[in-house]
C-alpha cells in the first residue's frame, strides 16, 4: 500500500523538500516531471500547485497534501486537517493575505473602497472578506504581479505577505489583514478512516514536526566533578532538567541537554568557568516532545 501525497510547486517547493531531507527523506525531481521520487517506498508524490490541491484530496485523488490553510478555505473544502506546519517559502513563519493600497491614495480603511476594483488570486475569500463588511467592491482574479496593478489597472489589491518588504518596495500601504494562514498538512476524509494511511500520515506529521522544532536548537554535554555539579547545572537552561550520568572516574558526572543555539555563545564560557571540561556541541536534528 502507499499513500498518495501532494507536494507544493512553485514558491513552497524548495522549503518542503529541504524539510523532508532533514526529516530523512530525500527526494528528487526531473525539471519536467511532476512525479519526484523519494527513498521512503510508501509515498506516491505529486507535484502540484497549492491552490489546486485541496480539491484533489477532498476528492481522493490525492490521500493526504502539503498545502496552505489559505487554499482550504478559499477553495471550501471538507479534508481533515492533520497538523500545522510552521513555515513558509523563506521564513519559518506563518504569512498573512493583506488589503493593501498606493501608500498615496485616499484609501485609510475597508469602507473606502466602496465601489472599487479589487485584484486577487484569493478570489472567493477577497469577496466573503468585504461580504461581511457590508462593504460592495469589484473583485477580478489577478493572474500575477499582483502588486504592480495599483493605481492604473486596480485600486487596490490582496496579496500574500510575509515582511510586506515586497509591497513597500511596490509604493503599497496595508490597511488590514484579510487572512492569516501557514502551512498545513491536509488528508482525505476516507484516507484518515484508513489505519494503515492515517498511521502513515502520523508518523509523517512525528518526523515533520520534530524536524522544525529541532531547528534553532543544538545539543550540548559537558563533564564535571561532584564540587562543580551544582554550579554547572545552573548555567544551563534546558527544554527539561538535563540528563546527569555516572562517568567510570568516581566523583564525575557527565552533563547532557539541548539548548537554544542563540544561548551558545555565552552558555559555554558561564560552563566553562563553574567548572565543566570536555564541553561538546552537536547539531540536533530533531526533537520529538
Amino acid at each position: 500500500m502507499k499513500l498518495i501525497l501532494g507536494m507544493p510547486k512553485g514558491s513552497l517547493q524548495e522549503a518542503t523538500f529541504a524539510l523532508f531531507g532533514k526529516a530523512g527523506i530525500r527526494i528528487s525531481v526531473n525539471s519536467r516531471s511532476y512525479f519526484p521520487s523519494c527513498d521512503d517506498p510508501e509515498l506516491d508524490l505529486i507535484l502540484m500547485r497549492p491552490q489546486e490541491m485541496p480539491r484533489y484530496v477532498e476528492q481522493g485523488i490525492m490521500d493526504a497534501a502539503i498545502t496552505g490553510y489559505d487554499w482550504t478555505v478559499e477553495n471550501k473544502v471538507k479534508v481533515q486537517t492533520v497538523c500545522e506546519l510552521s513555515y513558509s517559502k523563506s521564513s519559518r513563519q506563518g504569512a498573512r493575505w493583506v488589503l493593501a493600497v498606493p501608500e498615496n491614495s485616499r484609501f485609510r480603511k475597508p469602507a473606502d473602497l466602496r465601489g472599487k476594483r479589487i485584484a486577487t488570486e484569493l478570489v472567493n475569500t477577497t469577496k466573503g472578506y468585504f461580504r461581511k463588511k457590508g462593504v460592495k467592491v469589484d473583485v477580478e482574479f489577478s493572474w500575477g504581479a499582483t502588486e504592480v496593478k495599483p493605481p492604473r489597472l486596480a485600486d487596490a489589491i490582496v496579496e500574500l505577505t510575509e515582511t510586506g518588504s515586497s509591497l513597500a518596495a511596490n509604493r503599497l500601504r496595508i490597511i488590514d489583514t484579510v487572512l492569516e494562514t501557514t502551512t498545513i498538512l491536509i488528508a482525505n476524509k476516507t484516507s484518515w478512516k484508513n489505519r494503515w494511511k492515517r498511521h502513515k500520515l502520523e508518523n509523517l506529521e512525528m518526523l515533520l514536526r520534530g524536524t522544525l522544532t529541532a531547528e534553532g536548537l543544538v545539543g550540548l554535554m559537558c563533564n564535571v566533578d561532584e564540587a562543580h555539579l551544582n554550579a554547572a547545572i545552573r548555567e544551563l537552561p534546558a527544554l527539561h532538567n538535563p540528563t546527569i550520568s555516572n562517568l567510570s572516574d568516581k566523583g564525575w558526572y557527565a552533563l547532557e541537554t539541548i539548548i537554544n543555539a542563540n544561548e551558545i555563545k555565552s552558555v559555554i564560557p558561564r560552563l566553562k568557568r563553574a567548572g565543566a571540561s570536555g564541553i561538546v556541541e552537536y547539531p540536533v536534528n530533531k526533537v520529538i516532545r
